[in-house]
């Protein structure tokens, strides 16, 4: 890679094996080590990049912060890391029309609190939205607790400046409120995990600030109970903008992580919050209140703003705090409808009581986002592949309720061998499709979501 000193400064980019030890991997665990790592100021800097690229066949991995839980961000041998760590602006905050423009490289929750100083929010709030970046929330149609209410990374993305593989830039979108003019590829680009064009701005939408929010933690004996709680709050015409749920090995990883306190006598807890005006929140928080009484469930309403800040940290606390119980955890975010949520839960303990494997779920209930976190060893073999084996029992359970085998995580490298079970021939011909036309020379983020093609995997 020296030919790269022909188009980036010395500073500006590294082969030295101390630097791309820190690119060579995600929160996946996968780790390939590039051949060079590159820190670009601007689109006109990456336009260069992809140009030689596309001349030389080289490999080019973007790369947010690295919190991917599916390998998206793993390089591939003999390719270039492309961290946008420099490129870490918020270029405009225009509250006369509700939306901001941000470089990829700004961490979701630097751009939360920015918003908040002016009144207003970004709704989209990954679990990881303190290191997490907005380039790679748009790359993976990030979700979060709030998707319940306001919807995920796609539904706030208006505009987009993107490079392509062979280095030409492109503007996807408008400004204005709606447009219909040609297709929509600002739509395709979000959730395309950095297979088809390089990220370089983003606008978003913004929303102002409730009013007010209510908190409530409430404890269930049964997971059937805690899923029913979740379908009949939604049926009510109530759309809480969270609807958290962790089980029972979730809330005994958390409390020795964090020593929160959580009971661990009961079987879920569901964290629950409605916001809006103060008035007509109070009423709906009675009317949740009154459901989940119905259910069986126990109470508890966080008195103020300390309170239920401790109890997101708590909630955003649980992967790591599942790690510190198991040497290796399989997280896999698959997603029902809301009213089937019960039978994923309870079929999923019947997994785990066949087969004596640990499940510990948690997530976003309020959608049907459920992480199921098998729990395993990867030196042992036997456990591991039995561990491997629920993955795709997972799926199955998960397909036949009508549901999806990734919410938000994306597929990347370890759900690729899977991807078949959800989708046909068809369909995964129109997308390999569109990956060539885009990508003739298969150079930006190669191997991700697809498994090459005649593999058998099923």
């Amino acid at each position: 890679m020296k030919s790269l000193k022909k188009i980036f400064f010395d500073g500006t980019f590294s082969t030295d094996k101390e630097d791309l030890l820190c690119y060579g991997y995600d929160a996946s665990g996968i780790d390939v080590l590039p051949s060079a790592v590159v820190w670009p100021k601007s689109a006109a800097d990456i336009c260069k990049l992809m140009q030689f690229a596309y001349e030389n066949d080289i490999k080019v991995i973007p790369r947010g912060a690295g919190t991917g839980l599916t390998g998206g961000s793993v390089p591939v041998k003999d390719s270039i890391v492309v961290s946008f760590e420099q490129m870490n602006k918020i270029l405009d905050i225009d509250t006369g029309n509700l939306n901001v423009i941000v470089e990829p490289g700004v961490i979701n929750g630097h751009l939360q609190r920015a918003l908040e100083e002016e009144g207003f929010f970004y709704p989209p709030d990954p679990a990881s939205l303190n290191t997490c970046t907005i380039g790679g929330n748009v790359a993976e149609n990030a979700g979060g607790p709030r998707a319940l209410k306001y919807g995920v990374t796609r539904d706030y993305v208006m505009q987009m400046e993107a490079v392509l593989p062979d280095g030409r830039l492109i503007s996807t979108g408008v400004q204005t409120k709606k447009s219909v003019v040609g297709y929509d590829l600002t739509r395709l680009l979000v959730g395309s995990e950095g297979t088809l064009a390089v990220i370089t701005k983003i606008r978003l939408k913004m929303l102002p600030l409730p009013e007010n929010v209510i908190t409530l933690l409430t404890a269930f004996d049964s997971l059937e109970q805690a899923g029913k709680a979740v379908s009949r709050i939604i049926a009510a015409g109530i759309i809480p903008r969270t609807m958290e749920l962790m089980d029972r090995m979730t809330l005994i990883a958390v409390n020795k992580y964090k020593s929160v306190g959580f009971p661990e006598d009961i079987e879920a807890m569901l964290l629950i919050e409605v916001d809006g005006g103060s008035k007509a929140i109070t009423v709906d928080a009675d009317k949740i209140a009154n459901i989940c009484n119905g259910c069986q469930g126990r109470i508890k309403i966080a008195e103020d703003i300390a309170s239920r800040e401790l109890l997101w940290d708590a909630r955003r606390a649980v992967s790591p705090a599942l790690y510190k119980i198991s040497p290796t955890k399989i997280n896999e975010d698959v997603v029902v409808p809301v009213t089937r949520v019960s039978e994923l839960l309870t079929g999923l303990r019947g997994l785990s009581v066949a087969t004596g494997v640990p499940i510990a779920c948690f997530g976003h209930a309020g959608d049907g986002n459920i992480h199921v976190n098998i729990m395993t060893d990867k030196n042992d073999k036997k456990k591991f592949d039995e561990a491997e084996r629920l993955v795709r029992e997972t799926f199955k359970l998960t397909l036949d309720l009508g549901g999806s085998i990734s919410g938000e995580h994306g597929i990347g490298l370890t759900k690729s061998k899977y991807i078949d079970m959800e989708l046909d021939c068809a369909n995964l011909d129109i997308m390999r499709g569109i990956k060539k036309l885009f990508d003739t020379k298969n150079i930006l983020n190669p191997g991700k979501i697809f498994p090459p093609k005649g593999t058998d995997i099923r």
